[in-house]
């Protein structure tokens, strides 16, 4: 059964039906999709979830999707981990990590979203799909679209890390380069949509497209045994996913799953690209567009679309913003790599490291439960940390040899070095 009634402007409140189609005609506002909430009463409950399948699609009663799910058959359902070795490193009584590095297949979050709209697009009769990217959305539209038989075209910018193109070629769609950074990449991206008809998953099927982000606050609901967490904290780009995790728990709330323990969440950006965090610390709810430059490449979007609704969730939340340099970042992938055995790309640093400032602040209490929100895989951007880290030394095959570099004898003059 579906619980969908169609789509709706957020800001004239213009009914529309579901279709590809994201911008309100009349006021030119985004369309959101809406829900019989009332019918759901009593029917959408804890068991009912609980027994579906261990994948994103056990929350289909609270996704726009009519029919039987085409991908992500085998998305979500991440680890929600306790860091306990991290707890003991910042200070803090309950720290939770949830890591869609682990995400299949292809190791980020964007698996959630992509299955929503891969399905959607079925549905709607495309046969044709696409993407503006930074890297991880490319990987898994190209995957997903693979599984589901149906071209796809993704587009991103020309300097993006080797290891988030192969990720995509691999799976055989069309890539472009496009020579600019990534608003200039979504700008094209919207012109395509408009002229070919084709389905680009975070354009005209953005509706649809950012429910699926939902589901990662859902799971982390039910992984802590039906609550939430006081304070969540989530990266921010082009500002799909922080908040849906905040609709996701108010969903929840309203339908009685989980207690209302008002939960506040925060945005994690990276300083050299930081629109966002900038118009909460000013107390602005104007973005101000930026030039990226920072290696966290996956969240730097200095003009996303809806940057103005994580301002306004993090406002209602009484949450909170905060950035870090490229050092800290890299400093954060280290902490959680050799603390908690999870090694993420520079976006989980990003909100490792924003998560360290907002508690060392005083804006997260150290005794309350806080949950840091990892959405992709440090395999992808190598580059970042690759002369950041001790090469290890090389010694021949003897027992000698070894007694000598556990001395301390030896030293990278006498012993040569793998480079």
């Amino acid at each position: 059964m579906s619980y969908v009634r169609g789509l709706k402007c957020r800001e004239c409140g213009q009914a529309y039906p579901e279709k590809g189609v994201h911008v309100c005609e009349t006021c030119f506002g985004p369309l959101e999709v809406q829900y019989d909430y009332a019918a759901m009463r009593g029917k959408v409950t804890r068991e009912s979830i609980s027994a579906g399948p261990r994948n994103l699609w056990r929350y289909r009663d609270l996704l726009p999707i009519n029919g039987t799910p085409r991908s992500g058959l085998h998305s979500g359902m991440t680890p929600l981990k306790r860091a306990r070795n991290l707890e003991k490193v910042l200070g803090v009584r309950e720290l939770y990590i949830k890591d869609d590095s682990a995400n299949y297949p292809t190791w980020s979050y964007k698996e959630r979203v992509v299955s929503v709209a891969i399905t959607k697009a079925i549905e709607l009769g495309y046969d044709t799909v696409g993407c503006a990217s930074t890297g991880n959305l490319a990987n898994s539209v190209a995957a997903h679209a693979a599984e589901a038989g149906l071209r796809a075209f993704v587009m991103i910018p020309h300097d993006l890390e080797q290891g988030k193109v192969l990720g995509s070629l691999i799976f055989n769609p069309t890539m472009v380069r496009i020579e600019g950074n990534y608003d200039d990449v979504n700008r094209l991206c919207s012109e395509i949509a408009d002229k070919y008809r084709w389905a680009i998953v975070n354009v005209n099927l953005r509706p649809f497209y950012t429910e699926g982000a939902k589901t990662f606050g859902f799971e982390i609901a039910e992984q802590m045994g039906w609550k939430l967490p006081k304070h969540t904290v989530c990266p921010t780009a082009g500002g799909t996913i922080l908040p849906k995790i905040y609709k996701g728990y108010r969903e929840f709330i309203h339908l009685g799953l989980v207690e209302d323990n008002q939960p506040r969440i925060y945005s994690a950006q990276a300083a050299g690209c930081n629109p966002v965090v900038e118009a909460i610390q000013a107390g602005r709810d104007l973005i101000k567009p930026q030039k990226p430059k920072t290696i966290a490449k996956s969240i730097a979007i200095g003009n996303p679309a809806d940057g103005f609704y994580v301002v306004q969730a993090v406002k209602e939340s009484g949450g909170w913003g905060a950035d870090a340099t490229d050092a800290e970042i890299v400093d954060a992938i280290k902490l959680l790599a050799r603390t908690e055995g999870t090694w993420t790309e520079p976006a989980g640093g990003t909100t490792l490291a924003a998560t360290i400032k907002l508690i060392e602040s005083g804006r997260i209490p150290r005794d309350e439960s806080i949950c840091v929100c990892i959405t992709g895989n440090g395999l992808k951007t190598v580059e970042v940390v690759v002369d950041q880290l001790e090469p290890p030394a090389s010694i021949p095959p003897s027992l000698d040899a070894f007694d000598r570099l556990m001395s301390g004898r030896a030293t990278t003059e006498t012993l040569p070095v793998a480079v």
